[in-house]
Formats: C-alpha cells, sequence, structure tokens
C-alpha cells in the first residue's frame, strides 16, 4: 500500500493512493474544512470496526438495517499527542440478531479482525529518507 502526500500550504496537506483516490488533511486550528490526521486516525478505526462488524451480522444470516459508531478519543497532552482511550458507542439495528450476538460481533471486530486497530496497538518500524528532486 502506497500513499503520497502533497503540500498545500503548512497546515494543509492532500494524500493520494496509487489508485487516484485522495482526502485533503487539514491540521488548522481556525476555519479548519477537512480532518486533522488524528481525527482520520479515528475515522480509519470507526470504519474498519463498521465493515468487519457489518460483515459478521451477515455472515451470521442475520439482517443489519443500521450501524452507526461514535468514537472518543483522548489525547496525550504532551507530544506526541497519541491516543491513550478510544471510547466506541454502537448504535446497532437488526431486525433478527440479539444483544449477545451484536456484543460478541463488536468484540471480535475490535480485537481481532479490524487491522487499524490492530495497527494502533503493533510495535511498527519507521524509516525516512530523504530524496531530491
Amino acid at each position: 500500500m502506497k500513499i503520497t502526500t502533497q503540500y498545500n500550504s503548512d497546515y494543509e496537506y492532500t494524500s493520494t493512493t496509487t489508485e487516484g483516490q485522495s482526502v485533503k488533511i487539514d491540521m488548522k486550528d481556525e476555519g479548519k474544512t477537512d480532518m486533522s490526521p488524528m481525527q482520520l486516525v479515528l475515522s480509519g478505526l470507526s470504519g474498519c470496526v463498521a465493515v468487519e462488524v457489518a460483515l459478521m451480522i451477515q455472515k451470521r444470516r442475520k439482517k443489519l438495517v443500521d450501524l452507526r459508531i461514535e468514537a472518543d478519543g483522548t489525547r496525550q497532552e504532551t507530544h506526541p499527542k497519541y491516543f491513550t482511550d478510544i471510547h466506541m458507542v454502537f448504535t446497532l439495528v437488526s431486525t433478527d440478531a440479539n444483544k449477545e450476538e451484536l456484543e460478541k460481533a463488536i468484540k471480535l471486530a475490535i480485537e481481532g479482525y479490524c487491522s487499524v486497530g490492530s495497527s494502533l496497538k503493533a510495535n511498527i518500524t519507521y524509516e525516512g529518507v530523504i530524496e531530491r528532486p
């Protein structure tokens, strides 16, 4: 997987995949029009968990009518301001799945299937290399 992030201004960037999808990144304090990198991380986690929960419910041959996740991330106050806690509230509507089935799907998605969540817990190696045009 490869992403290219392009400078637009000191606090605004555009990240683009090799397939051409893009997202704008906005780190301004005021007049913000797009998500910050940490908001994108929280959105990525919520989206990943949502997909896994939906697929698990469907795999059990249950009907998913609606799914909404409200994610609230608490960050460390000093740099680097990484997430210390993430709290997710699920609103799930299914016509035939019981509460225990939904809770099990959520637990499995968060703890075992969501690659974003696993990446947040992983020991990742980072490297920075400078190339000059």
